[in-house]
């Protein structure tokens, strides 16, 4: 590796030293073998303005500065420009998604304390709040959501249809303007070819399933982030209960020492790589995950310090495609050392 990769590298280290942990990373969480964190994120428009997507430059500052102004939310940290190595680590930590423009007019990224709650302003719609926490906890997501809106709700003017509901960008996302999700490790149901099935018996929830960062992604390393934008969250935790059982008697079918000799397989691979790609890189931690997950002969250690690992390690890329590959591999090597 030049000077010049493994500086840009060190920098990036760097940076993450600086940045807060997600609160969503925390060990001990409710059935975190099997799910990783929960989410509740509500998108809201003010009245009186356009849709994000129909308004001017001026027009996204107004409401920028109205949403900052707001006593509720003084303590956030405000955010207006990131650089790449920061902008992927809120990627990887899913404070922000794929599309949010910050940087341009009119766009912040609000953060709390805890690392808890994000607002994306001007994101699709003018505020999009989430919450994510860790394990399966989406009761406790979706009450700091509405402690939250509530508070907000003083300060904002929020644009409400007496019939449709909230009013959003997209009309898919009109009537309760809020969406439940649960990103569960189902490792062992894609192993042995069920993850259809499966998939397949949600539908009776009113579930979908994406990928680990969101809409129109992959899922990458077995993780699925099943959600829903209608109906009340006992259906999704109906739906959570079901994956995890499935999931738990899946693993059982496979001894510790057979996932430990294949998880060993996958890293030795990896190992001698020089380049991984992101889907080669989840999918070791995936196998990483499950051996300690179940605690496989040769795999000590917390599975939650590998859903760490998918915060730190290059993401997006903030480099060349083929240097964020060289990095991922080093990231690896290090981690597996």
């Amino acid at each position: 590796m030049s000077g010049l990769e493994s500086n840009s590298e060190s920098w990036r280290k760097m940076v993450l030293q600086d940045l807060p942990e997600p609160a969503w990373l925390r060990f001990g969480a409710p059935d975190e073998d099997v799910v990783v964190s929960s989410r509740c994120r509500i998108a809201r428009t003010l009245n009186g303005h356009p849709f994000t997507h129909k308004a001017d430059e001026d027009q996204l500052i107004a409401i920028q500065s109205k949403i900052e102004s707001c006593e509720a939310i003084k303590d956030y940290t405000k955010i207006g420009k990131l650089s790449r190595a920061e902008r992927d680590y809120y990627l990887s930590c899913r404070m922000i998604s794929p599309g949010f423009k910050l940087g341009s007019p009119g766009r912040t990224l609000l953060l709390d304390q805890e690392m808890k709650t994000s607002i994306m302003v001007n994101e699709e719609d003018h505020l999009r709040l989430q919450v994510l926490t860790p394990g399966f906890t989406i009761d406790e997501a979706e009450e700091t959501v509405e402690e939250i809106a509530a508070s907000l709700r003083g300060e904002l003017d929020y644009l409400k249809d007496p019939e449709i509901g909230w009013l959003t960008a997209s009309p898919f996302n009109a009537g309760q303007g809020r969406r439940r999700s649960v990103l569960v490790h189902l490792i062992a149901l894609a192993h042995l070819g069920r993850i259809a099935d499966v998939m397949k018996a949600l539908q009776a929830y009113n579930i979908t399933a994406r990928g680990l960062f969101g809409e129109s992604t992959k899922a990458l390393g077995a993780l699925f982030q099943i959600s829903t934008i209608t109906g009340k969250a006992q259906e999704l935790r109906g739906a959570a209960s079901y994956l995890i059982e499935e999931e738990r008697k899946a693993r059982a079918e496979l001894h510790p020492a057979e996932i430990s000799r294949k998880t060993y397989k996958a890293a030795e691979k990896a190992m001698g790589a020089k380049e991984l790609s992101l889907e080669d890189a989840l999918r070791l931690f995936a196998w990483v995950r499950w051996s300690r997950a179940v605690d496989a002969p040769g795999w000590k250690g917390s599975c939650r310090e590998v859903d760490a690992w998918t915060a730190q390690m290059e993401v997006f890329g903030t480099h060349k495609v083929e240097l964020a590959a060289r990095h991922r591999a080093e990231f690896v090597r290090a981690r597996l050392a």
